[in-house]
């Protein structure tokens, strides 16, 4: 058990970098794109992202079927099971990847232009511009099931070094290739040259490390069935997660001009950046518990209430911080026009962000048991809800309502997870594991999130903020967010489980004996 947790932590840090260096290179060539671009060619590129996205629902769902059934064959005895396996699953991502890049590189363009009235210069760059996404989207299709190979293995260290080799190309070539053709096309092409350079790595990684257990793709009609038994649920569930990420982009794209989705863009990408990195770390959990699956329920249920406190601890503290420097962090980025309005849409997306991890753990947990219907029904209920609230919100009150809608979404994401949650798992004091390891350090991160917001906006920053000031406030605020949400675990019945989980992984990085 210890040294399971010990390589749980360890790939969980391996993600983290990962992520860090992603989001570090991202956030610092964003507002160079926005500068050269413009917020409306930016805001295209954003409504083709959008109109991609649909693909990914195919891409993941594959990957993740593939990931846990190769989890549960590493045994040299279930090798050819698993050779099988693999093989059926690259001539889906081939043969169903090439139709849907072809779809949208020659349809995507017309739709676009009909459904969010692109007419003009704004849209004579779309054919390009869904050309090399869909070019893009095929090479991260087909290095998803490659990197299920490392997945099934927890090698995320290889994992690591492949995303940020990714990273680091797209980022050089827009700085490189963006200032001498500033448009849309030129920034997702930069990107889709960034998955082709993952896509190389991934592929010549796999051959060197893992060898043996690649297959030419082939289908077989066994391993087809198994993946179809865990995906085709699993494509219901990231359709659900789609809807609740893009209805908004959707629709300003449909009753607003291009520069709105750019704004809101911004501020999406900057909780998403935060949000999808505490995300990252709890990513390890599923081939974790995929490996778990002949275990003790008891011990498969502790291990989830557990990870889902430090999650949720980390998940608090990363979005509440913020909350307090939402606009001042805006200003300093990207500029005084889009901080104007986009100040309260990051507040809202980012307690968005802190309610929707309530169900990350769970998602994983499910997922790993094979009960992909669970994760379905989450996903459906929360895009549905998502969706309604937008069509509500954004024609009445116009762009900067944008956001509310994810909030409601998670909202009601949380009420479905708790319900299963309650259906799902059958051991003692259910509510109150609930509450004290899923809901108190979400709902304590908010309310001093927002306490430190009203505090702040009267001392802290009087006159034009500096980074090194938004930065001191950001750390205090999710330092302080943290220490109330560890203290307020320290009231429940379950404090010393919470103390000892902590302990350890303070003690996994910090190199002190006494911890």
């Amino acid at each position: 058990m210890r040294k399971g947790s010990s390589d749980l932590l360890g790939n969980s840090a391996w993600n983290a970098m990962a992520f860090v260096v992603a989001v570090a290179l991202n956030l610092a060539i964003l507002p160079f794109v926005v500068f050269r671009l413009g917020p409306a060619a930016f805001g295209v590129a954003g409504l083709v992202t959008a109109c991609i996205a649909p693909a990914l629902v195919f891409s993941n769902s594959l990957s993740m079927s593939t990931a846990r059934e190769l989890a549960q064959r590493l045994a040299k005895s279930d090798r050819h099971d698993a050779r099988r396996m693999f093989a059926t699953a690259m001539a889906l991502a081939i043969g169903a990847g090439i139709l849907i890049a072809a779809f949208y590189a020659f349809a995507g363009a017309p739709l676009a232009r009909l459904g969010f009235h692109l007419s003009g210069p704004v849209g004579d760059d779309l054919e390009r511009a869904f050309a090399l996404a869909s070019f893009g989207w095929l090479c991260q299709c087909l290095s998803a099931v490659l990197l299920t190979l490392f997945t099934a293995r927890q090698d995320y260290r290889r994992i690591a070094s492949i995303s940020i080799i990714s990273t680091v190309t797209a980022t050089a070539s827009m700085l490189l290739l963006v200032p001498s053709a500033p448009h849309a096309s030129t920034f997702l092409g930069c990107q889709a040259l960034g998955f082709a350079a993952g896509l190389l790595a991934t592929l010549g990684w796999s051959r060197h490390a893992v060898g043996e257990w690649l297959a030419r793709p082939a289908f077989h009609r066994d391993a087809l069935r198994r993946l179809f038994q865990l995906g085709g649920w699993q494509l219901a569930a990231q359709g659900g997660g789609l809807f609740a990420a893009q209805a908004d982009r959707y629709l300003l794209g449909a009753l607003l001009q291009p520069q709105f989705v750019g704004f809101y863009g911004v501020a999406q990408r900057l909780e998403e950046a935060v949000y999808i990195g505490v995300l990252k770390m709890g990513e390890t959990l599923f081939p974790f518990f995929s490996s778990l699956h002949k275990e003790a329920e008891d011990r498969k249920v502790d291990l989830l209430f557990r990870s889902s406190w430090i999650l949720n601890l980390l998940a608090a503290s990363a979005l509440g911080a913020l909350i307090p420097v939402a606009g001042q962090l805006l200003h300093l980025w990207t500029g005084a026009e889009i901080a104007a309005g986009a100040e309260n849409v990051l507040v809202v997306l980012s307690i968005a962000g802190i309610l929707g991890s309530s169900a990350n753990v769970l998602a994983f947990y499910l997922l790993a048991q094979g009960r992909s219907q669970a994760n379905a029904l989450i996903s459906l209920c929360t895009g549905v809800v998502t969706l309604a609230t937008s069509l509500i919100a954004l024609p009445r009150f116009g762009w900067q309502a944008a956001g509310w809608s994810a909030c409601v979404g998670m909202i009601a994401q949380m009420i479905t997870t708790v319900i299963l949650v309650w259906r799902s798992v059958r051991i003692a004091r259910i509510w109150s594991r609930v509450l004290h390891f899923m809901l108190m350090p979400l709902g304590v991160g908010i309310l001093v999130a927002l306490a430190l917001r009203y505090g702040f906006g009267h001392v802290a920053f009087d006159s034009a903020p500096a980074w090194w000031s938004v930065g001191g406030v950001a750390s205090l605020s999710a330092a302080s967010i943290f220490v109330f949400a560890v203290g307020a675990s320290q009231l429940g019945p379950y404090r010393a489980m919470c103390w000892r989980d902590l302990c350890v992984i303070v003690g996994r990085f910090v190199p002190l004996k006494a911890v």
